[in-house]
Parts: C-alpha cells; sequence; structure tokens
C-alpha cells in the first residue's frame, strides 16, 4: 500500500513539473520548455564566511589578510591567524597610549584574540543562544543580539565594559579616550514568535 502511494505522489509530481514547464506560443500551440539542467562540474572554492561580524574587519588590516582568512577553514584560522589579531588589538590599544586591559570576562588579550581567531559561532544546545547576555558567552546569536556592541565592548571595555567611552582622564575638557565600547547604532530587530521570526525590514 504505501509503495502504491510513493507512485502516486511521483507520478503527480511528474505532471505538475511537466504542466509547469508548458507555455503557449504566439499561435497558442504548446511548447514544452526542457528542465533548467545544473551543472556540478568543475572545482567550486571557498570566498568567504562569516562566524562572527566584523572580526574579519578589524583584525586583519590588509585586503591580502582579509581574503586569506576568508578561504581559511576554521581549525586553521587560529594558529594561522592569532598572532597577527594579538598584535592588532595590542597596536588598537597603544594607538592610544594605553595597553590592553583583561577585559569584563576576566580575558587577556592573547585568551580573547586565540577566541575570536577562530571565526566559528559556538552553540549552546542545552542553554541561552545569546552573543552575550550578561551571563552566558558566545553562545549562539540571538537575532536581537547587538554583536557589534558585544565585540567592541569585549575588545576596548576593560574590565568594567567602559573603559573606552569617551572619558575626559585628567579633567581638562577633552576626552582622552575615544567612544569605542559602541557603534552608536541602536539595534532595532524585534524577533517575532512564528517563521521568519524577523520583522518586516525598515525602508
Amino acid at each position: 500500500m504505501k509503495l502504491n502511494n510513493i507512485k502516486y505522489i511521483v507520478a503527480a509530481l511528474v505532471v505538475a513539473i511537466g504542466v509547469s514547464s508548458c507555455n503557449k506560443d504566439d499561435d497558442g500551440g504548446v511548447v514544452i520548455t526542457p528542465p533548467v539542467q545544473i551543472d556540478f562540474s568543475g572545482t567550486f572554492v571557498q570566498v568567504d564566511q562569516m562566524g562572527r561580524p566584523g572580526i574579519n574587519t578589524v583584525f586583519n588590516p590588509t585586503d591580502d589578510a582579509k581574503n586569506s582568512f576568508n578561504v581559511t577553514i576554521p581549525s586553521e584560522q587560529g594558529v594561522t591567524f592569532q598572532p597577527a589579531f594579538l598584535q592588532r588589538l595590542n597596536d588598537l590599544h597603544a594607538a592610544f597610549g594605553v595597553t590592553y586591559e583583561n577585559n569584563i570576562l576576566g580575558l587577556d588579550a592573547a585568551t580573547l584574540t586565540t577566541i575570536l581567531a577562530t571565526d566559528v559561532l559556538w552553540v549552546a544546545p542545552d542553554g541561552p543562544t545569546t552573543y552575550f547576555d550578561g551571563t552566558n558567552v558566545l553562545t549562539g546569536r540571538g537575532l536581537s543580539d547587538d554583536v557589534i556592541d558585544i565585540s567592541l565592548t569585549l575588545m576596548f571595555g576593560g574590565m568594567n565594559g567602559d573603559r573606552f567611552s569617551g572619558q575626559d582622564l585628567d579633567g581638562d575638557g577633552v576626552e582622552d579616550l575615544p567612544l569605542l565600547v559602541r557603534d552608536g547604532v541602536p539595534s532595532s530587530v524585534n524577533a517575532l514568535a512564528s517563521f521568519p521570526y524577523l520583522e518586516a525590514p525598515n525602508m
């Protein structure tokens, strides 16, 4: 009985595909359009990837480095790119006359750049999905997570998360450290309860 049902389903699909492939010509006759053939021959290569948005942009200083990062498989990214990531993080702090300060997670520069150099999103199957919610860290990426602000805070926020907040350290009325812990773009995504989970795009 089940085999017969499968035969009927397949037959219905064949008829449906045949009908959808038919067009009328100018004389009202039926023209059969052959199905599109997809060519899977050749060699396919990876050209881009983005587990964590902005990491490649910030930490790889040249276009060649960015392109190389995009085509390196994650299992090889850490050993290949972590030293350059560490140097870049230290250089960004040195540009403002300060050294990196362990961040709100207690991560030193070497540990943070080791984590970020492998460009994958971790998944916590039995926990909340969040980039950072104050307790859980990098257990996925929620639709409403402001991943850029979180990344900036982990990189520049120091122990309290607000180190580079445009503060005037010497009281002369001029900010000594720029605002680097947020990008100023609000996260306006409101996740819906049903598919496709995202609200209509802003126009």
